[in-house]
């Protein structure tokens, strides 16, 4: 039977030797669903994200993509990966490349876009995120939130099924906040399916369809956001909103 889920994590555990970062973590991922994933400085939350692109490697449970286990040894993770983007905290953009080339690369070595094909829907991608007159610079000559949002402009030039997004607006200054969740939010409204670990109360109450609150390693509350928000039962959730918003 084929899954509703276009992500199902299930029982999973990590632990960097006697350290237990992920207890049994059960989620499930719909096409089309912005996952909110919050909780306090070192509850497993970007753990958790590393371990869906198998960044990190489990030690125990299983991840599903499109119904197929990724986490087995016969599993190619680098055609998952194509699939499966991810946007970093601090950006990972290549410094000795242009920033048309930062987009490009991934299209043309793996999707085998001609450079015609890859510069097209790079600067495509340029337009989105309102950046089309950076695309011969290089990243150093870039605000951080620029960078993010070329960064985001990578991943989406994968065209993947499913963004993975690592607390992308915690390294920038406050007023580049906002331009880098614009553009997820247009992301959100297209369509895109995320899972995004983030401080970032106000974005996770607007946009996210599903919030997941994390803390010591498990999931101690989900549900839509005016639900997590506004009327959760969970002592633990109501102290941890009470310090951030």
């Amino acid at each position: 039977m084929e899954s509703k889920y276009i992500i199902e994590i299930k029982d999973l555990g990590k632990s960097y030797a006697d350290l237990n970062v992920l207890k049994g973590v059960d989620l499930g991922i719909e096409k089309g669903e912005v996952i909110a994933v919050i909780g306090p400085s070192g509850s497993g939350k970007s753990t958790l994200l590393r371990c869906v692109n198998r960044l990190e490697e489990i030690n125990r449970g299983d991840i599903l993509f499109k119904g197929k286990s990724i986490v087995g040894k016969d599993c190619d993770i680098n055609e998952v990966r194509q699939h499966i983007g991810m946007v970093f905290q601090h950006f990972n953009l290549f410094p000795h490349l242009s920033v048309m080339r930062n987009i490009t690369l991934g299209p043309t070595k793996l999707r085998k876009l001609s450079k015609e094909e890859a510069e097209a829907k790079a600067s495509e991608l340029l337009k989105m995120v309102g950046l089309y007159d950076k695309r011969n610079v290089y990243p150093s000559s870039l605000s951080g939130g620029q960078k993010q949002r070329i960064a985001i402009a990578r991943a989406l030039a994968m065209e993947p099924d499913v963004i993975l997004f690592d607390e992308p607006t915690s390294a920038l200054d406050p007023e580049m906040v906002g331009e880098v969740l614009q553009v997820m939010r247009e992301l959100a409204n297209a369509g895109m399916t995320m899972m995004v670990v983030t401080h970032e109360m106000g974005f996770a109450r607007e946009v996210a369809s599903r919030v997941i609150f994390i803390d010591e390693g498990r999931i101690l509350a989900q549900g839509r956001s005016d639900e997590l928000f506004d009327s959760n039962e969970n002592e633990r959730v109501r102290s941890f909103l009470k310090k951030v918003l």
